[in-house]
This record gives structure tokens, sequence and C-alpha cells, in this order.
């Protein structure tokens, strides 16, 4: 395999489930970009947020890019280039939480580094503890003025089922909106423009490289597209069924050195 770029996500793949990159991992990652290959994240969670947690994971100075926002977000540390495409029209994230206002979800936009909610509970508070994003309630009426990259609902994981079947009676003519469950507390509504892999060629491109000299990590639904569009897509042990089943690879899980062990046998090994 000709890799020339690595890029991971986050959650459920390179952090372990205590939201630490293993000593393993950390070192596979800086011998793979000491043999000249671009390493950088491919994430949910926004640029702003993911860089101000960087040195808490333990990988400051091992990123050359990030890609935040499900693909809405570039930013290329290594070149100091930073974009933003397709975020959703305020009025349309208002229409989505009045389609889910009955349930007991709340509703969160990560927007520079913080996590914006309409309201204060058990949900948002969850949410802000386990990605390590300070969390802020405002008037959604001010807020969504303007376009915001995305909108996540959020609930316990034993409601997801009945959010995912709300979600398929949503549909506003004004609108595009694709919307994908993306962890198990989260299902997320973005532009159908936006994907992983919309972001990914954008850095690739920036760098003269192609995607078929990318090899990309993933766990969750929102890693399928680029899994199946990557040179080389592996997936966690701990992914989900769709994904494994774009994938040119399984590695072990997240919390035993995955993205490290599969780095050590097939890319540092050649």
């Amino acid at each position: 395999m000709e890799v020339k770029a690595i890029m991971c996500d986050l959650d459920g793949t390179l952090l372990t489930s205590g939201g630490t990159v293993s000593p393993v991992t950390r070192e596979a990652i800086r011998k793979a970009r000491e043999k000249g290959i671009l390493f950088g994240l491919s994430t949910g969670r926004d640029v702003h947020s993911v860089k101000t947690l960087l040195k808490e994971w333990g990988i400051d100075g091992l990123v050359d890019a990030i890609v935040g926002t499900g693909g809405a977000e570039i930013c290329d540390i290594s070149m100091n280039v930073e974009k933003a495409s397709f975020p959703l029209d305020g009025a349309l994230i208002l229409e989505i939480m009045k389609h889910f206002g009955d349930m007991d979800v709340n509703f969160a936009v990560p927007y520079e580094g913080i996590l914006y909610a309409p309201k204060e509970d058990e949900h948002i508070q969850r949410l802000s503890k386990a990605d390590k994003v300070p969390y802020q309630v405002v008037d959604f009426q001010e807020f969504l003025k303007e376009p915001k990259p995305k909108v996540m609902i959020v609930c316990r994981p034993e409601d997801m089922e009945a959010v995912v079947e709300r979600s398929q009676t949503f549909s506003d003519e004004r609108y595009k909106a694709a919307a994908l469950k993306t962890a198990s507390i989260l299902f997320e509504y973005m532009d159908p423009r936006i994907s992983k892999t919309h972001g990914l060629k954008q850095i690739m491109e920036l760098h003269g490289l192609t995607m078929s000299q990318l090899c990309t990590f993933g766990d969750a639904d929102n890693d399928y597209d680029m899994t199946l569009n990557a040179g080389v897509g592996v997936v966690m042990a701990n992914g989900s069924e769709k994904t494994k089943s774009a994938a040119d690879y399984l590695t072990d899980d997240n919390d035993h050195d995955g993205v490290g062990n599969f780095i050590n046998k097939y890319i540092l090994e050649l």
C-alpha cells in the first residue's frame, strides 16, 4: 500500500474509552511522520475544540491537519489554511428542533470551541463532560440568525431508536439536510454536500496527494464514506456494522491500540 497520509476519527477510534491516545499509538504516529507521512484527524467535533485538546490527548505537535464538523471545516496546520463550507440555515435548524420538540432530547451546535444549547439539562451536561468541551445555554432565536455548521440531537442511548424513527418523518421543501446517527447519544443534521470525504479531498489536494494515497481509521456510521473512498479504509473492532462493510481492513478496538498496531504492522514495515 502506498500510504502518504493517515487521517483518524477521534471518538471510538484514536481515543480510548478514557479519552486518551495510548502510548503505543502515539509512538506509531510519531514514527509515521518521521517517514514523511502526513497525519491528521477527521472528526465530527469542530476544529477549534479539537485544537484546544491536542495537548491533553498527548498529540500536540503530531497533527498536520484537521477535518472537523464532519467535513464542514478543514484546518491544515502545516500549511496554515482554514476553510468552512455549506453551513445549515438557522431557520432549518429551528424547524428540526420543532420536529423533535415533544421528545426528551436536547440540541447542540458546536461552534468555535463551544457547544451551544437552547436549554440546560442532563443531555448537554453529559455531552460536554464526555467531549471535554464547554457549553453555553443561549437564545437560539438570536443565535441562529446566522447559519451554523450543523445541529446535534442529544438523547439517552435507549431513546436513539425513537429519534431515528422520528427523523424519517422530517421534511422541508425549502431546505436540504442529511441526517445520521454518529454516536450512541448523538443524531446529527448537516448539509447533504458535507461528508468527511468532502473535507479529506481538500486536505489531500493541498498536499498534492490523492485519496488513493490516504489511509483512514474510523468506527461509526459517519466514517462509512471516508472508509469507502480512501485508498486504505481501516475500521476498529468496535466499529458499526455499516462502516465495517466498507473496510479494507479491520483492526483492534480503540482500547487495545487498534490504530497504533495497524500503523506498526502495515505502514511502518513497508
